[in-house]
Order: C-alpha cells, then structure tokens, then sequence
C-alpha cells in the first residue's frame, strides 16, 4: 500500500492533520478535538460519537457510500445511542459495520480521522466558528492544490507539443519520401503519433474515440501528470530510433517498456501494468 500523504492546516491555532486516502481526504478528529481539550481528545471524540445524532449521521452517510457496510451492526449501534451505558469508540464502529468514513490510526502521529464529510460534522459539534473557519481553510488548501497541478499539467502538455515538433521533423525527413500525396503524408504523421499512443496509452485515437464518444478533444487532453511526462520522453526518444533506421514494430515495444519503467518511477506499480501489453511485434 501506498503511504498516506499528510498535509497540515492551521485553524485558529491549531494544526490540523490531513491525509489522502483511496483519492479521499480524511481529517484528524483527534486534531479537532484539541481544540477543545488537549488532554482529552479520545474522551471527547467518544462522546460523539455515542450521540444518537452522529450515529445516524454515519450511518447515513456510510449507507450512500460504502456498499460493504453493515446495516444490522448498524442498527443496534442507534438502537443503544442515548443509553447511559453506551460507550462507542472509532475503532469498534470500524470493525462491527466495515465502515469506511472513519480512519484509526495507531502509533506517534496516529489517532482518528474522517472523511471530511464527517470531520466537518464533527468540527461543528465541537463549535460552529471552528467548523467555519475549518472549512475556509480546507478549501484553500484545495484550491492551491488544483493550481499547482494545473500548472504541472499545462507545462508537460507543452513539453509533449515542443517534443511533438522533433517528432514530426523525424518522421518527414526520414520516413516521408517526396512523390507521397498530402493524404498519404497525413497518414505517416497519424500511425506515428500511434505508435506513441499505444506504447503509452495501450490503444490508438481511434480506439479511444470509440469508447469514449461524449468526450471532446483526444486522449492526451485527459492524460495524467505523468502520462503528459512520459509522452514528452518517448516523443524525443521515437524520434531518435527513427533516426537510427529502426523498425515500427521494434520501436514500439522499445518505447512500451521505457514507458513502463517510467510510469513506475513516477507513480506506482499497479498504474504501469496497465501498460504492460503484447503487440504483434512482441509475441
């Protein structure tokens, strides 16, 4: 499994801890509660969630978004909620329903976190300014979030379209002989531009027009970070095989499996075997 990435905010004060789970954010609720009480956060946190109000809330919420989750463990939780001797922690909700908005995490620099859904539930119970301030602060965050990644994304798309430009010139001067007619020059330019997509992508403009007929643009329009990275590399590198006189074919499975090892250095492991095809060339 991948490591969690943690992120720090401070609100009012106090620094809040949030980490990227599954492609979700998740809020320490232990954090929240120092707010409240330093020394108490797990007494705190607990008597929140032994409120019939939370548990139906979580409930809820668990309901809409977690298709494992266990209504009739469910339903005797909200059954005892309210009773003197009810007592429920993070951890037994976990364990008894299989939910997934909450998180408890052991160790130094563990404790409970949330969904932010739930967290922000939590942060109100705690107190409504906090939860406002809270939520002001969590969008910041957000937002600058989206804009460094959109600038990451801008810059290696014009990175691709530079290195597109030494693509092109290889394939004019060295695979277009001067009596082809403009439509059969267009197509040189298209199997090529193929060749990357499908030792990067797995398939061909076509291919992904067909199975994606409400989208606009191609399928670089909607490529990762990575992916826009990797593109710019095999460009220039296409370029210089074609140069050498290689083969379509050869070049193909060469740059497949430069384009795996890079995704895996970029990004992690499962992503890569995407890529992991067999072409007619290759088998």
């Amino acid at each position: 499994m991948a490591k969690d990435q943690k992120t720090i905010i401070t609100v009012k004060g106090t620094a809040i801890a949030i980490v990227s789970q599954h492609k979700e954010d998740y809020i320490s609720l232990t954090d929240i509660a120092r707010y409240r009480d330093a020394e108490r956060t797990d007494y705190i946190i607990q008597n929140w969630l032994r409120n019939r109000n939370t548990i139906e809330f979580m409930g809820m919420w668990e309901s809409l978004n977690n298709p494992d989750f266990k209504p009739i463990e469910f339903d005797g939780f909200k059954k005892q909620a309210g009773l003197n001797s009810f007592i429920l922690t993070a951890k037994q909700w976990i364990e008894k329903t299989a939910a997934i908005g909450l998180i408890s995490k052991s160790g130094r620099y563990g404790g409970t976190f949330a969904h932010k859904d739930i967290a922000f539930e939590f942060a109100s119970w705690i107190s409504v300014e906090f939860k406002l301030y809270l939520i002001k602060e969590f969008q910041r965050l957000k937002e600058d979030e989206n804009h460094r990644l959109s600038l990451a994304w801008n810059l290696n798309r014009t990175l691709a379209k530079l290195n597109y430009r030494i693509h092109t010139d290889a394939i004019k001067d060295h695979l277009i002989p001067d009596s082809l007619t403009p439509e059969q020059i267009s197509f040189t330019y298209a199997n090529e531009a193929d060749v990357l997509n499908v030792a990067l992508f797995g398939q061909t403009a076509r291919q992904w027009r067909d199975a994606n007929p409400n989208l606009e643009g191609n399928m670089r329009d909607y490529a990762a970070i990575e992916q826009l990275l990797v593109l710019a590399n095999i460009e220039g590198m296409n370029a210089e095989f074609i140069r050498m006189g290689l083969s379509q074919p050869d070049r193909l499975v060469r740059l497949n499996q430069i384009a795996i090892r890079q995704v895996k250095t970029l990004t992690d492991k499962d992503m890569a075997k995407t890529l992991d095809f067999k072409t007619e060339a290759g088998k």
